[in-house]
């Protein structure tokens, strides 16, 4: 899989280095993805998912259940 949070969305960008002289120069900007394993409740089973330091404080904050009804709502996984 690619760069991509499975909660919050958040994918590789682009810019620019800016040097000293205002030259640019190309960049990719990557998100803080950690893989990580949580237990889901509800089935009894492990999953494991691909997030960011931002969606694992979404997890914490609403409970793994509705950060991955709301990712799934918007497109950012398939299944789980």
């Amino acid at each position: 899989m690619s760069r991509v949070c499975q909660i919050t969305g958040k994918r590789v960008t682009s810019g620019n280095n800016v040097s000293h002289s205002h030259k640019k120069t190309k960049r990719t900007f990557k998100p803080n993805l950690f893989t990580k394993k949580y237990f889901l409740e509800e089935e009894d089973r492990w999953i494991v998912l691909k997030v960011s330091a931002k969606g694992m404080k979404i997890i914490n904050k609403k409970g793994l259940n509705n950060a991955l009804k709301d990712a799934k709502e918007k497109g950012y996984i398939s299944k789980y």
